[in-house]
């Protein structure tokens, strides 16, 4: 079984289970280490993940795993981690649940950096250097999040969306 079909195997049995506790499967990455291998599962939620739910969500893959042949005779570590800002926004509840965030997009055309505000299935909008920008996913080559040391606080629309 080639690496890319036993990785599609894995997200595809841990898919459903994880839903079931309220998470979504964002990848799954098996590589080798010696003698061994990693499988790394990233999860994620809206309104994030916490140490909890990551130790549910290991404890649930661990036992999967362990009822199912995906793995094969060959041994190996399992982390279970958060998606993480280092990932590209790829699908459109990445652009959701990063609502707020300072992002940089890169089209085929251009490169803009710009605050995530409204988004949906067909594109996001940006706050690019005081106007807003549309965006629509088709047209993003990459998208990755910035990370912020002095994030601005968030505004009176923000707060009601948290407490919602």
């Amino acid at each position: 079984m080639t690496g890319t079909t036993q990785t599609s195997r894995i997200e595809s049995e841990l898919t459903g289970p994880l839903a079931d506790l309220g998470l979504d499967v964002e990848a799954v990455e098996l590589t080798p280490a010696g003698k061994r291998r990693v499988l790394r599962v990233a999860v994620d939620r809206d309104g994030g993940v916490t140490m909890d739910d990551v130790a549910e969500a290991t404890r649930e893959v661990g036992r999967l795993l362990d009822g199912s042949d995906v793995m094969g005779e060959h041994p190996y570590t399992l982390e279970v981690t958060s998606r993480g800002v280092d990932r590209p926004l790829t699908l459109p509840r990445h652009w959701r649940r990063n609502r707020g965030r300072l992002v940089k997009v890169t089209r085929a055309d251009d490169v803009l950096t710009g605050r995530v505000g409204d988004s949906d299935d067909e594109g996001a909008t940006l706050e690019v250097s005081g106007s807003e920008q549309r965006v629509r996913y088709d047209d993003v080559v990459r998208a990755l999040v910035q990370v912020e040391f002095n994030r601005p606080a968030a505004g009176p629309e923000d707060d009601e969306e948290e407490d919602a």
